[in-house]
């Protein structure tokens, strides 16, 4: 039976999250995520992934294991917050850094923090790690951290902005970076690389030249009105001497980062800082260390990931493009950019082997759940390696369709059709809106598994309308500061064109979307009754609410103006509350800071005063996302229920798993 019945079964499929090379180009490593014994909860662990032979498990233990990195002998460097048994006061509660020797045997504690180990970087015997940490004297940090827990004290004092991300509260403590060099035993020489960062590193990205001389990271400097602009940085290991390599009013400067092999070059996203009239751009851009000076190169590509060829001459770049993210070569001496991949794979985790014949990636596609793969540079050839964890058969096929909007765009996407989906027997249909709105549906979804929905007989549609990433500038210009009209245009395009196929029911039809595309979700209930009933999770309902209460305030406000002007008028979903007929149900977890949960308790409360027929499902513990397995399971269930009540006209009955 397939894994996509019960959902219970599909929660328990194990997934490869991470890839990467090891220095000599022998083997990979990759973090996989499994259910717990306990059925609550996701668990991590490493895995070998040989270039030429079977996967093997590295590490067992019930806190997890993440960040691996390789040292230059090959070892592995990884955080867990697993006890260390040759410690007399070990403390689990935080993650420590662990080497695992590359000849085997345990894994030992290298590095310990109060405030817990982060992202690792090594080259040579240099290891540099991010690490939170109190304001104040570094030898009280442990002391302080426990009398504030001692006195069952949670207040955290702010002096700016922000103060929360996603689905966390930032503070009281501060990321820094520390270095440090490999000891036998332990990390020797630990050093605060920057004591006077404040807040300058939060959600940063760094790297390590090759030598392990200087460390590069995106720095944020905070400006007036709650707005940072976000440069890079130059950070000497041995000194912590810091100066400025990139910074443009302009623009930011972010991750992906990579190094050059000889040291000589950074490659980097520069992201353009939006307005009223300036929509969001990001191009790869290759700047030399020692002077700073660079060039963008592969326009119209947004970065994912990159990595250099190991002769420094070009890069390999992986990037959205029309419903794909292939890996491109880009050279730069100014040669062509050449698209590597020919397939209809999503690509990340890139790594160059040593010798230049092959780039190693984590391979998906919308049909397709990750795993590792070989490309071939001279041709493109795509094998997949052994899996860590199984790939599981989708059940149903996967087919292109695209559309000419009312102003020559071509907005396209993919169709999910379930099995025996024929003119005699015409699947129901399902329009599933992407979240972003800059973003693509290309990749395997753990979280908006459309599988599922085929499983169970609907033919679900995932369209990229305007706004998406993979289309060339124009795309998202074309809805920028426009979101609900022309996104609806693009939208009812390619919905028209999919209903207008044999193997679709074009009467029972239903849409529905998350973040952005629950914005979306609310959009159409109020301007169209065409759906049988919509689901929309974790949505923006009154954006004049919203737009001061989202975790990043700033870069919501640069695109519609402070709250209060006319985009807030045009575009709220709320404004078109009495035009709603259509059966609705609301979704949304507590923990979500990036549409906090009063979008759901106004929408919820405003539709109360209507006659609609509705339902919310609400997560008191959950994020923006929903994550725990559990509640994944009562998710996909109500969903399942609700789609069939409107759309299939079967009674309606509560799912256990909210009883």
């Amino acid at each position: 039976m397939s894994a996509f019945n019960d959902i219970r079964d599909y929660v328990a499929i194990p997934r490869v999250l991470s890839l990467r090379l090891s220095p000599d180009g022998s083997r990979l490593i990759s973090t996989v995520q499994s259910l717990n014994p306990d059925g609550k909860s996701y668990g991590t662990a490493l895995w070998a992934v040989p270039v030429d032979g079977e996967p093997y498990r590295l590490t067992r233990s019930a806190k997890g294991e993440s960040a691996a990195v390789f040292t230059a002998a090959g070892d592995v460097l990884f955080t867990s917050a697993r006890p260390d048994p040759t410690a007399k006061d070990s403390s689990d509660e935080v993650p420590s850094l662990w080497l695992l020797p590359r000849a085997g045997g345990e894994a030992r504690q290298v590095a310990t923090r109060p405030g817990g180990i982060g992202a690792v970087r090594t080259a040579g015997d240099v290891v540099v790690f991010v690490s939170d940490v109190l304001d104040g004297e570094e030898a009280a940090e442990a002391d302080k951290r426990k009398a504030r827990k001692d006195a069952g004290i949670s207040a955290i004092l702010h002096e700016g902005y922000p103060v929360r991300y996603w689905d966390h509260d930032l503070g009281p403590g501060r990321p820094r970076l520390f270095a440090a060099r490999l000891g036998d035993d332990r990390l020797e020489d630990v050093r605060d690389l920057t004591p006077d960062a404040g807040d300058a590193l939060r959600e940063g990205s760094f790297e390590l030249t090759p030598d392990g001389s200087t460390v590069i990271a995106t720095w944020r400097t905070y400006l007036p009105k709650g707005e940072w602009r976000t440069d890079l940085v130059l950070i000497d290991v041995a000194t912590g001497e810091r100066r400025v390599l990139l910074t443009d009013d302009a623009h930011d400067f972010e991750g992906p980062l990579a190094v050059s092999p000889d040291g000589a070059r950074l490659a980097c996203a520069r992201d353009r800082r939006t307005g009223l009239e300036v929509s969001t751009r990001s191009e790869l851009w290759i700047a030399d260390l020692a002077t700073g000076e660079g060039a963008g190169y592969a326009p119209d590509l947004f970065p994912s990931d990159v990595t250099w060829a190991p002769d420094s001459s070009s890069v390999y770049l992986a990037a959205d493009h029309q419903g794909r993210r292939p890996v491109f070569h880009v050279p730069l001496d100014g040669g062509e950019v050449r698209r590597l991949t020919g397939d209809h794979g999503a690509y990340l985790g890139l790594g160059a082997s040593p010798d230049g014949r092959f780039v190693y990636a984590l391979r998906s596609a919308v049909d397709l759940a990750p795993g590792p793969a070989r490309i071939d540079v001279a041709d493109g050839e795509i094998t997949d390696l052994p899996s860590p964890a199984p790939r599981p058969q989708v059940p149903g096929t996967l087919t292109e369709i695209s559309v000419t909007t009312d102003d020559g765009a071509t907005v396209r996407g993919w169709l999910a059709l379930p099995e025996g989906a024929s003119a005699a027997d015409p699947a129901p249909f399902v329009l599933f809106i992407h979240g972003g709105p800059i973003g693509s549906w290309n990749d395997w979804q753990w979280r908006w598994q459309s599988w599922i929905l085929a499983q169970h007989g609907y033919a679900v549609l995932l369209p990229d309308p305007c706004l998406s990433t993979g289309y060339g500038q124009e795309m998202i210009d074309r809805g920028w500061g426009n979101w609900g009209p022309r996104t609806q245009a693009d939208l009812d395009a390619i919905v028209d064109a999919a209903l207008a196929r044999d193997d679709i029911d074009s009467e029972r039809i239903a849409a529905m979307g998350g973040s952005f595309g629950g914005y979306m979700a609310n959009w159409l209930a109020g301007h169209t009754d065409r759906y049988k009933c919509i689901v929309t999770h974790a949505s923006l309902w009154n954006l004049d609410q919203f737009a001061g209460t989202t975790d990043a305030a700033m870069f919501w406000q640069r695109e519609f103006g402070a709250p209060g002007s006319e985009r807030y008028a045009l575009l709220s979903p709320h404004q078109s509350l009495d035009k709603i007929t259509t059966p609705l149900l609301v979704i949304h977890g507590d923990k979500d800071y990036r549409v906090p949960i009063g979008e759901a308790l106004r929408l919820w409360w405003d539709l109360r005063r209507t006659e609609v027929d509705a339902k919310f499902l609400y997560f008191p513990d959950e994020n923006h996302w929903i994550l725990k397995p559990g509640n994944i399971v009562a998710w996909y269930e109500t969903v399942l229920a609700f789609l069939g009540r409107h759309v299939l006209g079967q009674e309606w009955k509560r799912p256990d798993s909210v009883a």
